[in-house]
């Protein structure tokens, strides 16, 4: 695709690679920094694989310390910087230039603490969500936000997205469960903002950094909240003659105050994908499936899932499934995390990520409908239905330059359309460089130029994370900042 525009390299940083790569190795020697052009290639893009760049160097520090002595090196010698965790960002987040040095984390993924007592875990940001979760359910206990990437995408990278998952819908996404983060700024400066307590005293910093996209420095710690496990779950299958039908039903659970721990919809293209993939039971004969999940006692599952099944009969539900076992309830859920995956063994995908109020579901979903097909291309809509995170999946074939134009134009298009609607471009993947050109549609000069001025206060000559969240052309100078 070529309608992203990309800065060009500065070329004297580039010919100084040398002298900049003996620096990087007088702060972590050996096999820490990656230099070769062929161990470089993986770095080149992240899961938004439409662009590649090859970065000037990777660097894989294993410590906060050694975190802050790149950033001070880097930033002496005006080296851009492109902070990385696992690279399953999709909207291009971690993409590099050839001048900048990427910093991976990955080596930093250590349980630092935990404490039962305040409920809080203190751990460092290369560590995978899921793990965070698997170091305490012995316990009894776990971490709330679960990407559909969730055994591979890491804290930090959750963290600078604001990742949700499909239980956000009642125990919020990532900023509602971050307590306190330890932070690099661009000169090399330790900061320790929030801690374990629930409601921090001063300014919401904690919040401010959340969903920063790696542009105010780089976070080496996290403070995260443990909720115990409930009782039980029970995920249900509702299939509708339509997608409108299952849209609207949505709408009306979340308008009579009911709220399930999750509330997932699949398209019939969708159902039929991950249905191939993973065999997890859903019906094939509806057009449209919600996977809706309640949690608690029997009793409280029961009343909860008896209001939910009165709804859904006002909507024409064709199909209801209950699952009986821990068996099945792994089944469904692992046809809708593995959806992205399963979708890409039959074709080349660009996945949206645009938010909308739940009301306006059956509009847009419609709209949707009649954007992808006006561009000739197909479309499967999965998504977390019960905040209006939607993530359809436009089908493309990659080795067609027309049709991977068309799935650009048409997803520009689905993201003004949330906008339209009362909503934003996005939920929970960020803006990186997929969007970036597409802030002008949601925000006017003032408002982008404000929230530059908050991006410049922590890093002055703009070296994190460059050419990602604002046009390019709006980079304010260092003087505008002051």
């Amino acid at each position: 695709m070529g309608f992203i525009e990309m800065p060009q390299p500065d070329a004297a940083i580039v010919d100084k690679r040398e002298q900049i790569v003996a620096g990087l190795r007088s702060i972590v020697p050996g096999e820490g920094v990656i230099t070769d052009p062929k161990q470089l290639v993986p770095y080149e893009t992240d899961a938004f694989t439409a662009y590649r760049r090859v970065p000037l160097a990777v660097v894989l520090p294993e410590t906060t310390e050694q975190v802050s002595a790149l950033m001070r090196f880097c930033g002496a010698h005006g080296v851009p910087v492109i902070p990385r965790g696992a690279g399953t960002s999709l909207a291009g987040g971690a993409i590099p230039q050839e001048d900048a040095v990427v910093i991976g984390l990955s080596k930093m993924r250590s349980v630092v603490s935990i404490n039962y007592a305040n409920r809080t875990a203190v751990v460092q940001v290369g560590i995978t969500n899921l793990a965070v979760s698997d170091a305490v359910t012995k316990d009894g206990f776990f971490y709330a936000p679960d990407p559909s990437s969730q055994l591979a995408c890491t804290i930090g990278g959750n963290i600078a997205m604001n990742s949700g998952g499909a239980h956000c819908l009642k125990y919020g996404v990532t900023t509602n469960n971050l307590l306190g983060l330890k932070l690099v700024l661009m000169d090399g400066t330790v900061v320790e903002l929030g801690g374990e307590s629930f409601d921090g005293p001063g300014y919401d910093l904690v919040g401010l950094l959340c969903g920063s996209e790696g542009q105010l420095g780089i976070i080496t710690e996290a403070t995260v909240r443990l909720l115990p496990k409930a009782e039980g779950a029970r995920p249900v299958l509702f299939g509708f003659e339509t997608a409108l039908e299952a849209g609207a039903c949505v709408a009306d659970i979340i308008a009579q105050g009911i709220v399930p721990v999750a509330m997932e919809f699949m398209d019939k293209p969708a159902i039929d994908i991950c249905e191939g993939f993973a065999k997890a039971g859903y019906p094939m004969d509806v057009d449209a499936l919600l996977i809706i999940e309640v949690e608690g006692s029997e009793a409280e599952m029961d009343a909860m899932l008896a209001r939910i099944v009165k709804i859904a009969r006002e909507h024409k539900v064709k199909r209801i499934k209950e699952s009986e076992s821990a068996m099945e309830a792994a089944a469904i859920w692992k046809g809708r995390k593995s959806a992205f995956g399963a979708t890409g063994r039959i074709a080349d995908y660009i996945c949206m990520d645009g938010t909308i109020p739940t009301g306006q579901l059956p509009r847009v979903l419609e709209g949707i409908d009649k954007i992808v097909k006006s561009y000739g291309l197909r479309v499967a809509n999965v998504f977390h239905a019960g905040d209006g995170n939607l993530h359809p999946l436009i089908l493309y074939n990659v080795n067609d330059p027309e049709e991977r134009d068309k799935a650009e134009l048409a997803g520009n298009d689905v993201l003004r359309l949330c906008v339209e609607v009362g909503g934003c471009l996005t939920g929970e993947h960020g803006v990186g460089i997929e969007k970036r050109d597409l802030m002008t549609d949601q925000f006017n000069e003032a408002d982008l130029h404000q929230q530059m001025r908050v991006r410049a206060v922590f890093d002055r000559d703009w070296l994190m994370n460059p050419a990602k969240v604002f046009p390019l052309e709006g980079r304010l100078e260092s003087s505008e900042a002051a």
